[in-house]
């Protein structure tokens, strides 16, 4: 076996270790209820769902966003999900005039209003954006969601909410953070709409 595939094999079986302790983390679980249930309250009122992250964060925002305005497991209404790293004008035109830090703060303030949910994803904990942005979401009565990693994070302190991963290595946390959105997304699924009748509907 080449050295390359060995390094393959390996990467493969953390992986699955990750994902056991996540199946075990009681904590973790908890989480995942807490967050669904505040996005599904958000949505039953009229709220909406914002999503930020930096750098393959920003990609896991977007595809969140996605499958809550699409769908998950089946056909029903789209849910008001937005991806604050999706527009590369806006994220620029921020950036250039009031500073990177600031770039999802200002869409913050433009987009959203208070009983909405922000989801900050930072594998750090410490993105000064994603900091930024925390401060201010609570300020204007926004539920603050974190997702990072585990062990202390300073962006727990801003978090209502926080989902730690079980992992240190970007890469696992990353895994474990889609495969948690994907419950959360499914919870809130499951909460809102009966699926026999959203089907039958179509």
């Amino acid at each position: 076996m080449r050295e390359s595939d060995d390094m393959v094999a390996a990467h493969f079986r953390q992986s699955r270790m990750t994902l056991d302790r996540a199946a075990d983390d009681k904590q973790l679980r908890a989480a995942i209820h807490a967050i669904a249930d505040v996005i599904t309250r958000a949505f039953r009122d009229g709220g909406k769902l914002l999503i930020a992250g930096n750098g393959g964060s920003a990609a896991d925002a977007q595809h969140i966003a996605g499958e809550f305005l699409s769908r998950l497991h089946f056909d029903r209404h789209p849910l008001p999900a937005i991806a604050l790293a999706g527009d590369v004008s806006v994220l620029t035109a921020i950036g250039n005039d009031y500073g990177f830090e600031r770039v999802f703060e200002r869409q913050l303030l433009g987009l959203g209003r208070a009983g909405d949910v922000f989801i900050a994803i930072s594998t750090s904990g410490r993105s000064p954006n994603v900091l930024t942005a925390l401060r201010t979401a609570r300020r204007i009565g926004i539920t603050t969601v974190g997702f990072s990693g585990s062990g202390q994070r300073e962006m727990t302190t801003h978090c209502d909410h926080f989902l730690a991963a079980p992992a240190e290595q970007t890469a696992l946390i990353q895994q474990i953070h889609m495969v948690a959105a994907h419950a959360i997304c499914g919870l809130v699924e499951r909460n809102l709409f009966d699926r026999d009748a959203v089907t039958t509907a179509r």
